[in-house]
């Protein structure tokens, strides 16, 4: 299962690769710059095939890939042979305008954004099969006995959030999407109590990852929807239909309240008391495993379904185009959230190894349910990093889109070529910047496997 979520981690950051490097591929032709070499994949090729002037290759080391374009090391080798200015050569990258350069540049970040357009027009005009939990609440202080935003700012748990900032909340996937977003921020908060309207005011705090929080989980009732084969919950006789009424005796209103009733043990044996058809029971579960604190049973418990309505193709697009456009100032805003003081950049920031883990695990989770359901979220969420792809590539540092940008931006206010020593610098110390983030984000994703 794991070799499954890895392939398919693979060909997804594959085909993201592959529309930020056409990008620029399609741009450098119409541009009259050269393209040399087109790759996914980094390392050694282990196929290629030449058509025309230029050699496609498929590279030993699956994520990543690059568009080599004549001449595009040119300031390294002037440097070296102590010119003051790159040497004119037809067809070469820096033989090219600055605007050309420019659009070159900026055409890899802007085919990702625009796949993601395209990607979020075909989910939304078949219509997205969403899966999330009731808009009903339960205080995270109940679970653990801390404080936290929620209970300091009046909510119990049992209430309904109905909307945040005067909008409207249908599930607890509009709560997380409000709230994550808003840290150290006032939010009015309404909420259904007893049949009763009430509005309070609560700040969210920032989590170590980034992301606003006021401490609530989503209550769950208790309701087996279906039993995995196999697993304790199999092998102890529960059914789909069941309804768990106690954890070892002690009563299980909702399903996380499981982290309180183990708040200080991990027991691998247990009982559950549940209900069928009227009668009532008793299971023992051994062999258990955690997972994040919570016992991994093997209990899918019942969550909200709902399916989007199917919209015509111009529908589709403007839905698409939003969504992206949505989706591009969440990441901006989540960007500068990891500069604030308390986070966590251990958690925060995942190299190419966790992205692909997760983007197959997504996608299998997906298929678990249907073909369609897979597809559907698998593309979802790779317009998700198609866009991150984008942001990142346009930050003004060296090496990266947006530094090469920058640099041709100050050749056309200079109007003078650019200095071959100046550039070699720059580039430089982007390596150096790009190669430190890179051990920074592999050492997560180490720590990240070791810790599952």
């Amino acid at each position: 299962m794991i070799a499954i979520r890895i392939l398919l981690g693979l060909i997804g950051l594959g085909v993201v690769v592959f529309v930020h490097e056409l990008g620029h591929f399609i741009a450098a032709r119409l541009s009259g710059i050269d393209v040399e070499a087109f790759s996914i994949g980094w390392g050694n090729p282990l196929l290629k095939k030449k058509i025309g002037a230029v050699e496609y290759r498929l590279g030993m080391f699956p994520v990543g890939g690059y568009c080599k374009m004549r001449g595009e090391n040119g300031f390294q080798e002037a440097w070296e042979n102590n010119k003051k200015s790159i040497g004119p050569e037809p067809g070469s990258f820096f033989s090219a305008k600055p605007w050309k350069r420019i659009l070159v540049a900026f055409s890899g970040p802007f085919f990702n954004f625009l796949f993601a357009v395209v990607v979020l027009s075909f989910i939304w005009g078949r219509g997205i099969e969403i899966e999330t939990q009731e808009n009903r609440i339960v205080l995270l202080k109940d679970i653990d006995g801390r404080s936290y935003p929620s209970d300091q700012g009046g909510l119990v748990t049992g209430d309904r959030i109905i909307a945040v900032n005067g909008r409207e909340i249908n599930n607890y996937r509009d709560i997380q999407e409000h709230i994550a977003l808003n840290p150290d921020t006032n939010l009015s908060v309404t909420v259904l109590r007893n049949g009763t309207e009430r509005s309070f005011t609560l700040r969210p705090s920032l989590d170590k990852t980034g992301a606003g929080k006021i401490g609530v989980y989503h209550w769950t009732e208790p309701l087996v929807e279906a039993v995995r084969p196999g697993s304790p919950a199999d092998r102890a006789g529960l059914k789909a239909g069941d309804r768990i009424k106690a954890v070892d005796g002690e009563e299980l209103p909702y399903t996380v309240a499981v982290l309180r009733i183990f708040k200080d043990r991990k027991p691998v044996v247990f009982s559950l008391d549940f209900e069928r058809d009227g009668r009532t029971g008793t299971a023992e579960l051994d062999g258990i495993e955690y997972r994040d604190d919570f016992p991994d049973t093997g209990i899918e418990y019942r969550t909200l379904r709902f399916k989007t309505p199917d919209l015509s193709p111009f529908a589709a697009l403007v839905k698409g185009g939003s969504e992206a456009f949505k989706t591009l100032a969440i990441s901006v805003k989540s960007l500068g959230l990891l500069f604030k003081k308390g986070i966590d950049l251990t958690q925060a920031v995942s190299g190419p190894a966790r992205i692909t883990y997760m983007v197959g695990d997504i996608a299998a989770g997906g298929f678990q349910q249907s073909v369609a359901a897979g597809l559907s979220t698998a593309a979802n969420f790779l317009a998700l990093i198609s866009i991150a792809l984008c942001i990142m590539n346009l930050l003004p540092l060296p090496i990266l889109d947006g530094g090469l940008i920058v640099l041709f931006l100050v050749e056309i206010l200079k109007r003078r070529p650019l200095n071959p020593k100046a550039v070699s610098a720059f580039q430089t110390a982007g390596m150096v910047i790009i190669l430190g983030l890179m051990i920074f984000a592999v050492f997560n994703d180490i720590l990240f496997f070791a810790a599952r």
